[in-house]
C-alpha cells in the first residue's frame, strides 16, 4: 500500500481549518485509517473542531471493542460529535463550531467509508473517476431535485453551505459505503478546497499522471491553488495494492 496526506492553506485564507491524518499500520482493530476533516466556525473554532474531531476519533478507535469496521467508524465519529458539542457549549468563542469528516479503512479488498459533510472520497480506475460519498450540502440537495446541474453546483454562491456536520446536531447520522477494490484502484480523500477548484476530470488526469503518490498529491494542491486557491485544501491519495509506503 502507498499513501500520502497533505494540507495547504490555499491562497485566500489566513488560517488552515483542514486536517488530514493517515496511517497504513493497524490502529485498534482497524488495519489502517485515512481521515480528512474540514472545520467551520471562525478563526479559532473551525481549526479546533477539525483537529478535535480527528483526535477524538483516533482515541475511540484505539479503545473500541467492536468487531465491525463500520461500527468502529460510526461510533468514533458520533463520539467526536458529542465531544465537539460539549466543548463548544463550555466556551462561547467556540460556539457553532463543527467539521466535516470523511474516513476510510481498507481490508480484504474492500474499502469501508464513513462520511458526514461535503468532504469527499473518490475512486479512480481504468474506467475513470467516481465519487463514492454524497455531499451533505445545500447545492447537492438542489442537484438531487433537478434545480441545478452538477457543474453549476461547483461554482454556486451557496456551495459552502453544508446540511450535516460533526458537532452541529445531537443525533448525528453518518453515511456508510462499502466499496470493492481492484488492483489498479486509486483512492482519493479530499476537502472541498480541492473539488471547488478542479473538475473531476482534472483530478483524474493528475491521479493518473507520472510520479509517486506524494508528487501527485502535491500536484493536486498546486493545481487547486493555480485555479484560485479560494479555500484550504486537504488531500490523501491511497493505492491499496501497491507494496511501497510513502508519506
Amino acid at each position: 500500500m502507498k499513501a500520502y496526506a497533505i494540507t495547504d492553506i490555499g491562497k485566500k485564507r489566513s488560517f488552515n481549518q483542514d486536517y488530514a491524518w493517515m496511517t497504513t499500520d493497524e490502529i485498534g482493530k482497524l488495519p489502517n485509517l485515512f481521515i480528512v476533516a474540514d472545520g467551520m466556525g471562525g478563526h479559532r473554532g473551525g481549526g479546533y473542531a477539525s483537529r478535535l474531531a480527528v483526535e477524538t476519533i483516533l482515541e475511540q478507535i484505539r479503545q473500541s471493542q467492536a468487531e465491525s469496521p463500520a461500527e468502529i467508524l460510526v461510533d468514533a465519529i458520533r463520539h467526536a460529535n458529542e465531544c465537539i458539542r460539549q466543548t463548544a457549549a463550555e466556551d462561547e468563542q467556540l460556539s457553532g463550531m463543527g467539521t466535516t469528516v470523511v474516513a476510510a479503512t481498507c481490508a480484504d479488498r474492500q474499502l469501508q467509508v464513513a462520511n458526514v459533510g461535503d468532504s469527499r472520497l473518490y475512486i479512480a480506475d481504468d474506467a475513470g473517476i467516481r465519487q463514492i460519498t454524497e455531499d451533505h450540502s445545500l447545492v447537492q440537495e438542489m442537484v438531487r431535485f433537478g434545480g441545478i446541474s452538477r457543474e453549476q453546483a461547483r461554482i454556486h454562491p451557496d456551495r459552502n453551505i453544508i446540511t450535516r456536520a460533526v458537532g452541529v446536531e445531537d443525533d448525528l447520522q453518518v453515511d456508510l459505503f462499502l466499496v470493492p477494490l481492484e488492483g489498479k484502484d486509486r483512492v482519493l480523500l479530499c476537502s472541498d478546497g480541492l473539488t471547488g477548484m478542479l473538475e473531476d476530470e482534472e483530478i483524474l488526469q493528475i491521479l493518473e499522471g507520472e510520479g509517486n503518490v506524494e508528487e501527485r498529491a502535491q500536484r493536486l494542491v498546486q493545481a487547486a491553488n493555480d485555479h484560485g486557491g479560494r479555500d484550504n485544501i486537504a488531500v490523501i491519495i491511497m493505492e491499496p495494492f501497491s507494496d511501497e509506503v510513502s508519506g
